[in-house]
Formats: structure tokens, C-alpha cells, sequence
């Protein structure tokens, strides 16, 4: 189960005391304060949802659609994921790495992705495309589109 976001946590307890307050001063019945609060609980995701999707709605659409992927070959097989994020981290922004390993294995295969702006790909493999990583020379360019696999080739 997802854990709540912060700003749902606050409004859920800000309605909760708002309720108590509104309930205590008219003299209500418990069960109607109860009512109020379980009520609220149901609202607050709602009210926090809308407010941040539409504050947030338009950068995070932006974002994901700046990221570009490298495919990173020659990768020396102790290397791992925060190895090679601070590896790519010295020029630019570094959404993912996935270093493949192999399924029956479970062995890194020597290659991985990483998962950059798309302002910083250029600078990135400008900087380290056949340099050394760990005794190893790396080979660093733009990931290709995968072909989608049908049923039958998976077979």
C-alpha cells in the first residue's frame, strides 16, 4: 500500500480540526463529528491531488519528455548502478540507471542504460565515449528504440 503524501496528511488533520471545532461549538453529537472526520479523510486526497497536478501538471509532463536514454557497452562487470550514476553525474542530470544482468545468472551482462536530460546526452558522450572506467573502455552513444516483441518471439 502507498503511504500518503505529506500535504494529504496536513489537510486530513486540518479538516479533522476544523470539524472538531465546528462540532464542539454547536454542540453535536460525537457520531457526527466521527462522520465529519471520516468523511474528510476521504476528501483531502482529492482536494491535495487536484491542487498539485495542476501546479506540478505541466513540468512533469515537460520533464519526461526531456529525458533521453544512453546505452552504456563495455562496462566492467563489479561496476554498479551508484557507480555509474556518479560516473554520468558529472555532466548532467541523472533520472535512471539499469545495468542488465543476466536472467538465469543473475551476472551483470557489461552493458547498461542511463536515463539523462536531454540537453546534457551530447556532453556525456562527448566526455566519455572510449575513456576508462575501472580498466575498462566504454562505449557511450544513444540508445535505440526497441522493437515491440509479439507473443511468438518470446517463445
Amino acid at each position: 500500500m502507498k503511504s500518503p503524501q505529506l500535504s494529504t496528511v496536513i489537510t486530513a488533520v486540518v479538516f479533522a480540526i476544523i470539524t472538531y471545532f465546528i462540532t464542539t461549538t454547536i454542540s453535536a453529537e460525537p457520531v457526527i463529528a466521527a462522520a465529519c472526520v471520516f468523511i474528510g479523510s476521504f476528501l483531502a486526497p482529492l482536494l491535495t491531488n487536484s491542487s498539485e497536478s495542476s501546479s506540478t501538471g505541466a513540468t512533469s509532463t515537460a520533464d519526461t519528455d526531456d529525458l533521453k536514454t544512453l546505452y552504456v557497452g563495455n562496462l566492467p562487470y563489479r561496476a554498479n548502478e551508484a557507480a555509474v550514476k556518479e560516473l554520468f553525474a558529472n555532466y548532467g542530470h541523472v533520472q535512471s540507471v539499469r545495468l542488465m544482468k543476466d536472467k538465469h545468472t543473475g551476472k551483470r551482462r557489461g552493458f547498461g542504460f542511463v536515463e539523462m536530460a536531454a540537453n546534457d546526452i551530447n556532453k556525456a558522450i562527448s566526455a566519455l565515449n572510449d575513456t576508462e572506467f575501472q580498466q575498462r573502455t566504454l562505449k557511450v552513444r544513444e540508445a535505440k528504440e526497441r522493437p515491440e516483441r509479439t507473443s511468438s518471439e518470446g517463445i
